[in-house]
């Protein structure tokens, strides 16, 4: 979600009372919570026809509601004890309004991954894989990319050769990661790492540190690396989705995005996204990437994996079908 779309959910939330917007938080994940109510506590007056607007879009009486709080840190701090229970909100209260880290696996979730990086820099590469797959694979690709070279494929190697989770593997964590692994020992062991799991980290990382990952797993062991590019999904490979595939994610994705994302594409693959487009739009398309000038690189795989994202939740909900799609998979 851009700038503006976070300022105008704040707005909403906001407008909707204490009450139906910590019911709306409980649905968030993590960092969709912390970026939320970030932006609420930074807001502090808003024009009556901004508020207006927000409220139309989402079919809201705004004459009732058009009212903004007018102490934000204390309504940040109501709202999300409401939703969150108080140990989680003080948590996260702590992270938007003071700045000051938290603890615990599950805390984790709650923290950028800078904070994440150092927090765990200097344990050993196990002990940071074990934790790792407990994030999502996003945060996990940031805080990885925070790493250097070494200890990123350390890391990286150690996740896709995790086959499960003891409890007692985690208890090597300093004090303030030990406490929540409380009655640890009387849970079974958890389905979580693998290659599928490295492989979606990676996916997330960018071409340049994807090939460094892949050239250490090989050396070190080929078949790995091989099962886990079996498991990836690249920008490029969106040629072997089925034209069916590539309609349904066009209308998820915006115009901006899918501007600055062709950026970095080979001719084939645009002339794939062209082809599945209306005429006029293929060509307002055409005209709109001739003209955009030079993008930064970061910014161009910014938008890839952000469209890769919503290629993953279609393939998900059956919409995009991936990987080993050959033409005897139909009959």
């Amino acid at each position: 979600m851009d700038e503006q779309g976070l300022e105008d959910a704040a707005i909403l939330l906001m407008s909707l009372g204490e009450e139906q917007a910590a019911e709306v938080f409980k649905h968030l994940a993590p960092k969709e919570v912390q970026r939320l109510g970030e932006t609420i506590a930074k807001l502090r007056t808003v024009s009556r026809e901004r508020v207006d607007s927000v409220l139309t879009r989402f079919d809201n009486d705004s004459g009732e509601h058009s009212m903004l709080v007018s102490d934000t840190n204390e309504y940040v701090k109501s709202v999300l004890r409401k939703a969150l229970g108080d140990d989680k909100a003080n948590l996260l209260i702590d992270r938007i309004l003071q700045g000051s880290d938290v603890s615990g696996i599950e805390s984790l979730k709650w923290m950028d991954a800078g904070s994440v990086a150092e927090l765990l820099r200097n344990e050993h590469p196990q002990i940071v894989a074990a934790i790792l797959v407990h994030l999502d694979f996003d945060q996990a690709s940031s805080v990885l990319k925070q790493f250097t070279e070494r200890q990123r494929n350390e890391v990286l190697i150690r996740i896709a050769t995790l086959d499960g989770i003891q409890p007692t593997a985690l208890k090597d964590l300093n004090e303030v990661m030990s406490r929540v692994l409380a009655g640890g020992d009387r849970l079974k062991k958890a389905s979580m790492g693998g290659a599928k799991t490295a492989a979606e980290i990676i996916n997330m990382m960018g071409s340049s540190v994807e090939t460094s990952v892949l050239d250490y797993i090989r050396e070190a062991d080929g078949d790995l690396a091989q099962k886990i590019m079996d498991n990836m999904f690249t920008f490029d490979d969106l040629m072997k989705v089925d034209d069916k595939g590539i309609q349904a994610l066009l209308r998820e994705v915006q115009s901006e995005s899918l501007i600055i994302a062709l950026k970095g594409a080979t001719p084939e693959l645009r002339e794939k996204i062209f082809k599945n487009m209306s005429s006029r739009a293929a060509e307002t398309l055409r005209e709109d990437l001739e003209s955009r000038g030079p993008v930064r690189l970061s910014e161009v795989e910014s938008e890839q994996k952000e469209l890769l994202k919503t290629v993953r939740r279609l393939a998900d909900e059956g919409q995009i079908v991936l990987g080993g799609g050959g033409d005897d998979e139909f009959v």
